[in-house]
This record gives C-alpha cells, sequence and structure tokens, in this order.
C-alpha cells in the first residue's frame, strides 16, 4: 500500500502504531482478495472517498490511481458518475479534490 503523505494520518500513525498495523493489513487483505485490479480498486476507493467527503482520502486515491494508470479522464469520471447518488454540490466538491492532484500531472 502506498503510504499517505496527510499529516493527520501519519501523526495518528505515530500515536497508535499497533491500530494501524492492523488497518493497513485489512486493507492489503481485502484488495488481495478482490477480483479487481488495482486501478480499479483505487478509483472504487476514489469513488467512497468522494461520497464519504473526505479531502485527504480523495487526494491519496486520486494520486494512488494516477501511479496505478488510471487516466484523468477515469479519476475525473469516477467522480461524475456520483452525481446521482451524491448531489450536484457533493460531486463539484469531489471533483475540486481530484482536480488538486490531476491538474498537477
Amino acid at each position: 500500500m502506498n503510504e499517505p503523505t496527510q499529516p493527520h494520518y501519519l501523526n495518528n500513525k505515530q500515536k497508535f502504531p499497533e491500530y494501524f498495523k492492523k488497518l493497513e493489513e485489512l486493507g492489503e487483505q481485502m484488495k488481495n482478495q478482490a477480483p479487481f485490479d488495482e486501478k480499479t480498486i483505487q478509483l472504487i476507493q476514489l469513488a467512497g472517498s468522494v461520497a464519504n467527503g473526505s479531502e485527504g482520502a480523495s487526494h491519496s486515491h486520486a494520486k494512488q490511481a494516477l501511479e496505478a494508470g488510471a487516466s484523468v479522464e477515469e479519476i475525473q469520471h469516477t467522480v461524475l458518475l456520483l452525481t446521482s447518488t451524491i448531489g450536484f454540490p457533493a460531486t463539484m466538491a469531489g471533483l475540486s479534490w481530484v482536480n488538486d492532484i490531476v491538474e498537477d500531472s
């Protein structure tokens, strides 16, 4: 798993190492059992992050999706597909978060 770079995540990981070790093990186990490639996993996790309203996780999964071979168009459309589920304002917020990452690539 790529190491997140969000200071909040890293600070808590340092404070609660055993908790984060188990959390990361669970994430790896589920990814290893998934019938999806890494790009698809990251796009799914990106959609969940946007739907959950998590800017930090959205940044992280957009970055990881790029690293896994997703195109900017695939990443942006992953978010746009959420419009009828999470609404226009939340979709636009999510799109702004992924654009923080993809517009620099």
